[in-house]
């Protein structure tokens, strides 16, 4: 999995099985989409040592995140300035994000920080590969599919 023949394919909304534990831990990318249905998206990510998500808020986007390897620093509020939630995670642990609340996961370990996220409804452009922060934040084809049920179109909040 470590590299792009070995990766999860998006086959779309079709029915799908893998190993997401040893799919996660052998992502290299900073995103890769690995399934996306008609109502949810699953995502894997490595986050660099020092690096971040990204703070940003999902206004009709619910989303569960889980760290398979790493330490990270889960901060989330109401507002970009008002990040009230503030909590050390590790592996094992989950992170569950409400939609329209402003949130970031800064890797805060020694390692890069193995984690696979679900959004509800589907958030990326099926089968989408970044294989850093910088590229992801430069793509400008990151729509979900046709297909994908969507709320009315919200755009994202970026800090």
């Amino acid at each position: 999995m470590g590299n792009t023949a070995d990766r999860i394919k998006d086959i779309g909304p079709q029915p799908q099985s893998f190993d997401i534990e040893r799919a996660t831990k052998e992502n290299a990318n900073y995103r890769s989409v690995a399934w996306s249905g008609h109502y949810l998206q699953v995502t894997l990510m490595s986050i660099p040592v020092g690096g971040d998500i990204g703070l940003e808020a999902h206004p009709e986007t619910d989303q569960f995140l889980r760290l398979e390897v790493g330490s990270g620093r889960v901060q989330m509020g109401v507002a970009k300035d008002k990040l009230i939630f503030d909590k050390e995670v590790s592996d094992g642990w989950c992170v569950l994000v409400p939609a329209g609340i402003w949130h970031n996961i800064t890797n805060i370990g020694a390692t890069p920080m193995q984690v696979y996220a679900i959004y509800a409804p589907a958030h990326h452009a099926p089968d989408k590969v970044q294989a850093t922060a910088t590229v992801a934040e430069a793509d400008k084809d990151d729509e979900p599919a046709d297909w994908s049920v969507q709320p009315k179109q919200v755009p994202d909040k970026h800090g």
